[in-house]
């Protein structure tokens, strides 16, 4: 049985052995084909967090180090040390 109490939010039965089921329509547009999540445990709740690739090449080029380019490291990092001790 489910029993619809607002927007988004559902009341659910837990069965014997501690479980539930999952909304279809939350399985299907947030679970990826690796069918896992993050179980957070809080105070009085979980958070249920599907696990996701993060694209790390989003981060690329994203820092300013105040150089146009790092030909040499070591001056790279002698400028680096002078400008912050």
């Amino acid at each position: 049985m489910v029993k619809r109490l607002e927007s988004g939010v559902e009341l659910k039965k837990v069965d014997e052995q501690g479980r539930f089921i999952l909304p279809a329509d939350w399985r299907e547009t947030e679970l990826s084909e690796s069918r896992e999540l993050y179980v957070i445990k809080r105070k009085g709740y979980l958070k249920l967090v599907p696990k996701r690739r993060i694209d790390l090449t989003l981060c690329f080029d994203k820092i300013d180090l105040g150089v146009k380019s790092i030909g040499d490291w070591t001056e790279f990092e002698k400028k680096i040390y002078e400008e912050h001790p």
